[in-house]
């Protein structure tokens, strides 16, 4: 008897391509309808090539959410560009997503001009449909249509939900016949200690953004299992790059590091339905982490 998951259906890998603070996160979050990719109002809070996956009766997609393209010189900002052009190699399609509210610049141009390369199908949306003038839309259309002429422009808000159905319905079509990848009710394939880690790491950036927007990284060090009382403990370690920076984390009379952690574990929590959680967080310094190769070589290999 043929499994509902070894039938042919449309199976697309779809990768996500925008400037920092474009809404890349929170689209793919709606339309998995679960958090894939935390949020933040700071930009490139994503780091990693994060995969959200999507399956209703037409097939399956699988989204690639990058980070936002951004022409810094750190070494952070080199290995982020090198995700999200990598990223486009394996996809079935583009998804290229503008912030018509920002005028169009260098890393506008960069991003076009890596998309005329590509030999997949680019379909273009400009995002946050529900803070736009008409005339911010059209200019943004303009755009795209004088320097990608074969992409499909859509206008749609990720946040409100609105214009999403019709992403889809654009994705489907082009979406190559095949098996699924994933099981059908999956809607990421992201390790256990990498959505802990960017759990606490989006709480923490959420509530300290004004002070210690990119400076900080989380480790995970240990995850224990008692099955005997079906508990499990966690220890994790929010890092920054300087001693001076701890105090702003922990806050005074330790107020910062309760608030990131109460916040954390009621997400955490749902990762195990019916345990017990304890969660063990800390602070310490790594000086100069953003330039460390091999810091970064295992923060970009942690979601693999």
């Amino acid at each position: 008897m043929e499994r509902e998951d070894d039938r042919l259906v449309r199976c697309a890998t779809v990768s996500l391509i925008g400037r920092p603070s474009v809404g890349k996160s929170t689209l793919v979050n709606t339309i998995c309808e679960m958090k894939v990719s935390i949020t933040a109002s700071t930009p490139q809070t994503t780091r990693n090539a994060i995969r959200g996956i999507y399956t209703d009766q037409r097939g399956q997609l699988i989204f690639t959410d990058t980070p936002g393209y951004h022409l810094g010189g750190r070494e952070i900002n080199r290995r982020m560009q090198e995700i999200t052009v990598s990223s486009l190699d394996d996809s079935d399609a583009v998804l290229y997503l503008i912030d018509a509210k920002r005028e169009a610049r260098s890393e506008e141009d960069a991003i076009v001009e890596i998309l005329t390369k590509v030999r997949v199908p680019v379909i273009a949306v400009i995002n946050k449909s529900d803070i736009l003038t008409q005339e911010e839309v059209e200019t943004a259309r303009r755009y795209v249509e004088e320097r990608l002429p074969k992409a499909v422009i859509l206008t749609a808000s990720g946040l409100k939900d609105d214009g999403v159905d019709e992403i889809l319905i654009e994705l489907f079509k082009v979406a190559p016949y095949g098996q699924m990848l994933y099981p059908s009710d999956s809607y990421t394939d992201q390790n256990l200690e990498f959505r802990i880690s960017e759990i606490i790491r989006e709480k923490t950036i959420n509530l300290l953004s004004d002070e210690l927007p990119h400076v900080v990284y989380v480790e995970v060090s240990d995850i224990e299992y008692d099955q005997d009382s079906s508990s499990v403990w966690i220890r994790a370690f929010i890092v920054t790059e300087r001693e001076g920076q701890k105090g702003i984390i922990v806050g005074k009379g330790g107020e910062n590091i309760r608030t990131i952690r109460k916040q954390s574990f009621g997400e955490i929590k749902r990762i195990f339905p019916g345990m017990k959680l304890t969660l063990d967080l800390r602070v310490k310094a790594q000086n100069k982490w953003r330039n460390n190769q091999a810091t970064l070589d295992r923060l970009f290999r942690q979601n693999t």
